[in-house]
Formats: C-alpha cells, structure tokens, sequence
C-alpha cells in the first residue's frame, strides 16, 4: 500500500523506508518552535529534566507574539524567562520587540520552514506550514521541552482525508471562505487526528496566502495537520525565502485515504462562522440582521500582505462605522513596513480604523481588543469559543478580510458587495 504525503515525510524523518496510519514512530525535527506563553512552560521542564544544551541552536525558534509589547507584569515575567534562555543559549532564531511577528506568518516569511520539514510547535496553529508541504503539528510545552533537547518527537502516523479541489474562486471569496466551509461540512471533530491532504487541480487557483490560512486552520475540523502539493507556486515562494536544499514528496497514486471530498471552488461565497463553532458556518449575505461592535483584520490566519490589500481596497475613501471599533494587526514587521510603503496604513487611519504592531493579543482575549459583555466582534481570526476573545457572553463571528472590512463599514455582518 502507498504512502500519503504526511507519511512519506514522517518515514523520512523516521528513517524508515515506509510507515502506515496508527504506527508510533520517533521522528528527527527540522524546527522546534514556540513563543511567549508556552516556551516559559517548556523552559521550565527543560530545567527539571537537567537538560544542559540544546539539539541545534539554528533549528529551535522563539518568538514573542502574544503579549508583546507586554501587556502586565505576569507577561514581562515570562517573556523574560524566554529572553534569558535565549541569550543563555544562543538561539538564533529568536524574535522580540522590534523584530518579531506573529509566529506562523513570520516562519515561512523568514523562510524557516520548507517543503519536507517535519516541524513542531507548542502551538496549536503550527499546522499552518502544511501550505509549504512540510509536516508541521502542535504539540505539549513538555514535548517542546524534550525536542529542544534531542531534536525528536514521538508520532502516531495519522490517517488521511483527501480534499479534491476543482475548479477556482470567484469574487471576494479567498482560501478563508474555502476552509470555512469545509469545517462547516465536516465538523469541528471531521479530520480527528488525521491528515487533512489538499490535492487536485483547483490547487493552481490558490495563492499561498490562500493555503496558509487553510493549513492554518485544520486544526479547527480537529486535524494533525493539513497539507498541500508542493507546484510552481510553492517553489517560488520558497526559492525566494529558503537558502538550503529541500526536499519535495508526493503522495503515491495507490496511497490509502479514510475518507475523500470535492470541493468545487467557484461554489464558495464569502462565509461567516457563527459563534460558538469554526462549524457553524453560514453565508455572509444572510447576517445583516446581525449588529458588530467590532472587527479586528490580522491573526496568523489572515494578518499577511494580500489580506492586508484586501481590506485596504474595501476601506479605501470610506469610514468605518461610528460605533464599530476596527482593529487591524499586520502578522509581521515587514508586512507593516509594506502597509506603509503601499498606501495602506493611511487608508486604514482614514477610515477610522487603529493600527497595531503584530501581535496574536485579541485572539486569545489577552490584549488589544478584548470584548465587553454582549459585545460581537467579527474577526479574520481561527477560533470562536465561548470567551475566546473577553467576556463569556460575547460573541465571535470568523470571516475573511473581505468580510471584515465589509462588515466594520455596514455596522453589521455582511458580504463584501453589501457595505455600500
């Protein structure tokens, strides 16, 4: 039986000819990551297990994104934990104030990851480096902990999902309705520890800024990882970021998948998933009946350059509405300097909106707009839990950016051609 594309790079980094699903392997990593919240805790395992060196100071990154700038004192404590074990051991790929960005943007932009890594991260959002055709998961402060020490981890090789994509997207819709939409028909548990593999020829039709957001997000349908092809589009991103070899894997034509969907990509419209599920997903045209006190456009789902233009073009010689609060966070230093340069960020004070340096602050209700009681927000983040962003009796409404900026200017939810 052949191999999916996640289990031929986990058999690589294993040093096995072959793996199947369900297997317990011990897999070589390319890349340990973590940032401000969980690296403190790994840190501290670290310490416990009198571990005195690290695997490879060139393949372990720590950047401070969370609460950075810090927000309190209990955030400086700890980005200070993560400052000094840095410094102590000389980690090159250390991200803070001034340099850093918000983790799964700043990775690929600073081309840490390519196609054929495996990756951890003591992040659930890690998966996002599928997009590159790597192998990239989440996983505990305590196994961050041990790779920074040996430079592996213990897998369970998941099964698969096929997603055959046709044909391509039309208006507003981008990569965000896309994944929206597939967790909308699956569920939040549809790929429980599996490989979500994303192949066929709509593939061509997405932009890297596209796969990003819908790796990024796979782990909402409850997913090990999501993955891409590596075509001409992935090759040029990373020929122009990556200055190392890589190495490129394809699934086998005969390779065993759990379950298969078609996804027809000129079928997708601008989505909105309704609190308190990723799953709950509905048009975007059927919420006008819904009043926001707020958007918030940035997040290491869609923070980067062309989500940024996007919203730009919908705000652009207009204002936000008067009683909605409109936060825009560019995922990295960089794309901020781009806002800059390109016009942007003068299109986004104009229209009312405040500009943020890179930070994952809302997301998580721990800074730079967290929710009142009762108050909505529409928001181009990855999760809408109860409380995720403030107050349990707030509300969060998941869309694209298109939506977003839509939405901050009608006052309500709303598709992109309905704000004016």
């Amino acid at each position: 039986m052949g191999m999916t594309m996640t289990q031929k790079i986990l058999a690589a980094h294993a040093g096995l000819p072959e793996v199947h699903a369900g297997q317990l392997i011990q897999a070589n990593l390319d890349m340990v990551l973590g940032n401000d919240i969980t690296s403190p805790v790994a840190i501290r395992e670290f310490e416990k297990a009198g571990f005195s060196s690290v695997f490879d100071r060139t393949k372990i990154s720590l950047v401070m994104d969370h609460f950075v700038p810090n927000k309190d004192i209990k955030a400086a404590q700890q980005a200070k934990v993560s400052r000094t074990f840095a410094n102590k051991y000389d980690i090159l790929n250390f991200y803070d104030v001034g340099s850093m960005g918000i983790e799964h943007a700043l990775l690929p932009e600073r081309g840490l990851v390519a196609a054929g890594d495996c990756v951890i991260g003591a992040d659930s959002h890690t998966c996002t480096y599928g997009a590159l055709g790597a192998f990239s998961t989440g996983v505990g402060s305590t196994d961050m902990a041990a790779a920074m020490a040996t430079g592996s981890c213990w897998f369970k090789v998941p099964g698969a999902i096929k997603f055959n994509l046709v044909g391509s997207l039309q208006g507003w819709a981008s990569g965000k309705d896309v994944i929206l939409t597939i967790i909308g028909k699956i569920g939040v548990d549809g790929a429980l520890y599996k490989s979500m593999e994303f192949c066929g020829p709509g593939v061509q039709s997405l932009s890297m800024d596209d796969r990003l957001c819908m790796a990024n997000m796979a782990i909402e349908a409850g997913a090990k990882n999501g993955i891409f092809p590596v075509d001409d589009i992935t090759r040029a991103y990373l020929d122009e970021r990556v200055h190392r070899p890589y190495q490129v894997y394809e699934a086998d034509p005969d390779a065993s998948y759990d379950q298969e969907y078609t996804i027809d990509l000129s079928a997708i419209v601008p989505t909105v998933a309704y609190p308190h599920l990723p799953e709950n997903t509905h048009p975007a045209s059927e919420g006008r009946n819904i009043p926001i006190d707020q958007v918030v456009i940035g997040s290491c789902t869609n923070g980067r350059s062309s989500d940024m233009e996007t919203a730009a073009k919908i705000l652009k010689g207009k204002k936000v509405a008067k009683h909605v609060r409109t936060i825009v966070i560019p995922a990295t230093q960089k794309i901020f300097l781009e806002c800059v340069q390109k016009g942007w960020m003068q299109t986004f004070v104009e229209a009312g909106c405040v500009v943020s340096t890179p930070t994952c602050g809302p997301c998580l209700g721990g800074y730079m707009g967290i929710l009142a009681e009762g108050e909505r927000c529409v928001s181009t983040t990855n999760r809408n839990f109860v409380g995720r962003m403030g107050h349990v009796k707030s509300e969060v409404y998941l869309a694209s950016p298109a939506v977003a900026a839509a939405s901050a200017v009608a006052g309500f939810v709303c598709a992109p051609e309905e704000e004016a």
